[in-house]
């Protein structure tokens, strides 16, 4: 054997890349070596992993994907697409971007099932049901992310870890506040909110103000549950041997709560959000169709639903399709949060 021969047979030994096995020929300690290869990955790669095998999560969440880019980037689209039509004689010429509007009444085409100028039909009042459904998710979307990622995950984290961190009056304050809301139904006391104040609201600051107003309603009593969560968590983490050795050097109380008490609760607070953005998403419908949420003639899917309840031995299509939408929604987001649940505990088995 030569000095090359040589050389290549000693590099073909050094070759750091994984072990491919023939399994006829495995050996334990091949395979404890491939085990240990696989096991070299972060947490946040076996949690990925772990949800990726989630077929049900996966599904879920390409629904939500498609309800998201429908409302987002479709809904413009669809309001530029079709011909201009002629109303009285041609002196009045209506676009696409109105009868394909959400609010426009095409009072020619009402009660019409789908066709190539309205592809879903239109309801009672000659209007799109693919536009208002496409403008209620929107709506839906945006009063959820409000309440969960604003009042949510923001006030109720940052309350629940300075609770569970510093204890005292905050903790106590805390405490009581919640024990107060978790008394009180939180869905009626949003019912009494909105009853009193969304018509004004709307009629003054228009689908804005009544947007904030729901969000505001529902946040109020959505984060105190997520506050607990943290606040439980934070009691924890603040004892372990980490936390003490970072006090010890001479590290900050801030610094320990953004370094390690909350990337070590990451994961519960992304669980909770996921499971209270459904929660909040069936609120905000409840309160569109008791009629005290979203006003006429915004969209929003469980305005549609009280809508079109007279509708449906007639039309059913006109009730079924936001309904439908809204269990989608909310469906999406509970699979997604097991799927995520599951995923980030770390006593799962793969």
């Amino acid at each position: 054997m030569n000095f090359e021969q040589r050389s290549e047979q000693l590099v073909n030994e050094l070759d750091p890349t994984p072990l491919e096995l023939d399994p006829s020929r495995v050996t334990v300690a091949d395979a404890d070596m491939v085990a240990l290869q696989e096991k070299t990955a972060s947490p946040l790669q076996d949690s990925l992993r772990r949800f990726a095998r989630d077929k049900r999560a996966l599904v879920s969440l390409g629904v939500f994907v498609l309800l998201l880019i429908g409302a987002v980037f479709f809904l413009p689209i669809y309001e530029h697409i079709g011909p201009t039509l002629a109303r009285e004689h041609g002196y009045i010429h209506i676009g696409p971007a109105q009868y394909h509007g959400p609010t426009y009444l095409d009072d020619v085409n009402s009660d019409s099932g789908p066709t190539a100028l309205h592809w879903l039909g239109t309801d009672g009042q000659g209007r799109d049901l693919l536009a208002r459904v496409l403008a209620g998710v929107q709506v839906s979307l945006i009063i959820s992310s409000l309440v969960v990622i604003v009042l949510d995950i923001g006030l109720g984290t940052l309350l629940g870890v300075l609770a569970g961190y510093y204890g005292g009056i905050i903790d106590t304050v805390l405490a009581r506040f919640t024990d107060l809301v978790f008394a009180f139904p939180g869905l009626l006391f949003a019912v009494l909110i909105a009853g009193f104040f969304s018509q004004a609201v709307d009629d003054r600051f228009g689908l804005p103000g009544t947007v904030v107003l729901v969000a505001v309603t529902l946040g109020i009593t959505i984060w105190p549950q997520m506050a607990r969560y943290v606040r439980g968590q934070t009691l924890q983490l603040k004892e372990q041997q980490f936390v003490e050795a970072s006090r010890t050097i001479g590290t900050s109380s801030w610094q320990i709560i953004t370094r390690h008490i909350i990337p070590n609760i990451l994961s519960l607070i992304i669980v909770a959000a996921t499971l209270d953005f459904a929660a909040t998403v069936v609120n905000e419908g409840v309160l569109s169709l008791l009629g005290i949420g979203v006003q006429p003639p915004n969209a929003d899917l469980g305005l549609m639903i009280n809508e079109s309840l007279g509708a449906i031995p007639y039309h059913p299509f006109e009730d079924l399709l936001p309904a439908l939408v809204l269990v989608l929604i909310v469906l999406a987001f509970s699979f997604i949060g097991d799927g995520l649940r599951d995923a980030f505990d770390p006593r799962s088995k793969d």
